[in-house]
């Protein structure tokens, strides 16, 4: 699937992390491993992390709040909220018509909660270009949000961060010009939860090659051929970041230089916010990025699937944005293994 879109636009885009942090090595002195080994091959040094009174809908709300009040467009001209979320609290009850009340929305709008694993924010965005590009809403608010959860002594516990972030897209020209976008997706068993399980699990041979390197690396080569594009025409790309290893790997294989990925390379400060890690490294990038400039964003989601979305920058990031950002990233409370637990509820906390 592709599609060359005329009338859509990126209005603004917002970030809500929490200041919660746990080192890498907080946590694999708790397990006796050798946290530097662990923290260099994973290419992070630690991660977000909500605390006990926040979840994917708090974050949410937050994240939308601050684009909203950037944005150009009333509260009543949204037509769509649209959620991606792992880690929805309700399974039974919607996340965004939450969000949309929070923020006094008009109650006029098509909303949806959306699952793909790390990619349902992308999803959302694609869902809400198609809803603009067709002239059915004048403009969408897009989230990724995720508290994403972790088996204690998992590998994956090493990575499983907190973040959400908001965009609003619609009809009028605003930041960047969204350009085209495309999918690719197969039956790929690397990463599930089933009902009534608190945990996800992972199928650790499919992570890498069959899941996350195949399914960018096709969607991408198909994008290209399709778009005619070229890599070297993108100033900035940004890749889903499981981990610090995995977009420098797929990087050095397409021979894509590091001044490209640069921007938009939030892991080593946060983690994998699940739904929310390829958005966040977006705002990032949006944050530097110049007028005329164009950005790739490549997705991935467990499952499995990945989006790729081309953006054309219309206006310069800003100073303002450039320190609301570094600001997220360096306000920071570092938590002990305990507080990591009781701030996730998977221990009781002590009051």
């Amino acid at each position: 699937m592709i599609k060359k879109l005329q009338h859509v636009y990126l209005d603004t885009i917002a970030s809500y992390i929490p200041s919660g942090r746990i080192t890498v090595d907080t946590i694999a002195q708790t397990y006796q491993e050798d946290g530097a080994s662990i923290s260099s091959s994973l290419g992070l040094y630690q991660k977000s992390i909500a605390n006990w009174d926040e979840d994917a809908i708090t974050m949410a709300i937050m994240a939308a709040g601050r684009a909203l009040a950037g944005s150009n467009y009333a509260k009543n001209q949204i037509g769509a909220v649209l959620m991606g979320s792992e880690s929805h609290p309700y399974a039974v009850k919607p996340s965004g018509s939450i969000v949309a009340s929070w923020l006094g929305l008009s109650p006029h709008y098509f909303c949806a909660d959306l699952e793909f694993a790390c990619k349902a924010g992308t999803s959302g965005l694609q869902i809400g270009s198609g809803l603009v590009e067709a002239q059915m809403i004048k403009a969408a608010l897009i989230i990724g949000s995720d508290k994403a959860q972790s088996q204690p002594s998992d590998v994956l516990e090493y990575a499983a961060a907190s973040a959400a972030v908001a965009l609003i897209i619609g009809c009028r020209p605003g930041r960047a010009k969204v350009v085209a976008t495309s999918s690719y997706a197969t039956d790929t068993p690397d990463f599930w939860r089933r009902p009534e399980q608190i945990f996800p699990q992972h199928a650790g041979r499919f992570s890498g090659e069959p899941g996350y390197f195949h399914h960018i690396e096709s969607n991408l080569a198909y994008f290209l051929q399709k778009t005619k594009a070229k890599l070297d025409d993108f100033d900035h790309i940004v890749f889903h970041m499981p981990n610090g290893k995995f977009p420098l790997k797929l990087a050095q294989k397409l021979k894509i230089n590091s001044k490209q990925l640069e921007a938009g390379f939030t892991v080593k400060d946060i983690g994998n916010p699940y739904s929310a890690s390829s958005l966040l490294g977006l705002c990032r990038t949006l944050a530097f990025a110049k007028k005329g400039q164009n950005i790739l964003l490549a997705s991935y989601g467990s499952g499995a699937g990945s989006d790729i979305i081309w953006f054309n920058v219309l206006k310069n990031g800003t100073k303002q944005e450039q320190e609301a950002f570094t600001k997220q990233i360096n306000q920071t409370k570092q938590l002990s293994y305990d507080q990591y637990l009781q701030a996730m509820g998977i221990l009781e906390r002590n009051l």
